[in-house]
């Protein structure tokens, strides 16, 4: 299945998600309606919120509040885009310019606060602490992995160890959430909650290492933003990592120098680094062997077309080209 396949699967959930994410956005403040809609409406895949609904229709969730969890999900995952477009100096996202670009840093800092706390006020309305125990520690930990991938930010020294802990922490912490909550709603038993946001961690690693190679390796016209950003931002990712370990000496020396200074200078050099030493692949296949845990850790799921679907997104999110 495609990704509109999985989407059309669970098609009413989404317009009631859509249609929620529009009326909880609504505010008396003109700027936060303008910013918020403006990131929210740019284009993104919405595959957190996607993979709530999955989820919890696997797990034979009733009612709404799949729908109010999923729009939760997708607006922390917004408020953490604005503040790292701040944080990253970020100028394009999606093929647009970023809210910061726009708008300035100070008003994609507040907005991305105010969708933070209006996830919070949804949570609420959940009335279960078990959400809200999941939830608001998932915030807590990708805090924490936006605070350590700041001190990797032009650190030469940051080894693969040190980076996935971070992809871990900022990325595939609200996979993780996004997918166990779906278990939580359906009062499933321990081992399918665990199933569920095992499938979603190591689902969010492998998403965020093919994001690590399209970023050497995939068209701005694909990607939506410049091919090298993350080594503009001083930002060292796996394939870099892995070039530097394995390259020659001047090889390593340069890239270290890329890593330290930022910007896109040597990016053809590094390039070329990166494709000789074989780091496109070694990433790529360290993404399957995410995606393929992910994959069997839904085998205590009961068969349902939306365990399938689930199948599918893993399966997506290492042959995506954007």
């Amino acid at each position: 299945m495609n990704v509109e396949a999985l989407r059309s699967l669970v098609s009413d959930d989404i317009d009631a998600v859509d249609g929620l994410i529009r009326e909880r956005l609504a505010s008396d403040v003109a700027l936060i309606n303008q910013l918020s809609t403006y990131i929210i409406n740019s284009g993104g895949k919405r595959l957190r919120p996607l993979l709530v609904l999955l989820a919890a229709r696997a797990c034979n969730v009733q009612g709404s509040q799949h729908v109010n969890l999923a729009a939760v999900i997708e607006f922390i995952h917004t408020a953490t885009l604005l503040h790292d477009d701040v944080v990253d100096s970020s100028q394009l996202r999606r093929g647009n310019m970023t809210a910061n670009a726009v708008w300035g840093n100070e008003a994609a800092i507040l907005v991305g606060d105010f969708l933070y706390s209006r996830a919070f006020e949804m949570m609420v309305d959940a009335n279960d602490m078990r959400i809200m125990e999941i939830l608001s520690h998932t915030t807590n930990t990708i805090a924490e992995g936006e605070v350590l991938q700041l001190l990797n930010c032009h650190d030469a020294d940051t080894t693969e160890a040190r980076y996935m802990d971070v992809v871990c922490r900022k990325t595939a912490k609200l996979f993780e959430a996004a997918a166990q909550i779906g278990a939580v709603l359906g009062n499933q038993p321990d081992p399918i909650e665990a199933a569920l946001a095992s499938y979603g961690m190591h689902l969010g690693i492998a998403f965020q290492l093919i994001d690590d190679v399209l970023d050497y390796s995939a068209s701005p016209e694909d990607t939506g933003k410049n091919l090298g950003d993350d080594l503009a931002e001083g930002n060292p990712t796996l394939p870099l990592i892995h070039a530097m370990c394995q390259g020659t000496p001047e090889q390593a020396s340069m890239i270290r120098k890329a890593i330290e200074n930022g910007g896109h200078d040597n990016m053809s050099a590094v390039c070329a680094t990166i494709e000789s030493t074989g780091g496109i692949p070694y990433t790529a296949m360290a993404a399957q062997r995410e995606a393929n845990l992910a994959i069997t850790a839904l085998e205590p799921l009961p068969e349902s077309p939306y365990k399938e679907a689930l199948y599918s997104l893993a399966e997506f999110s290492v042959n995506r080209k954007y």
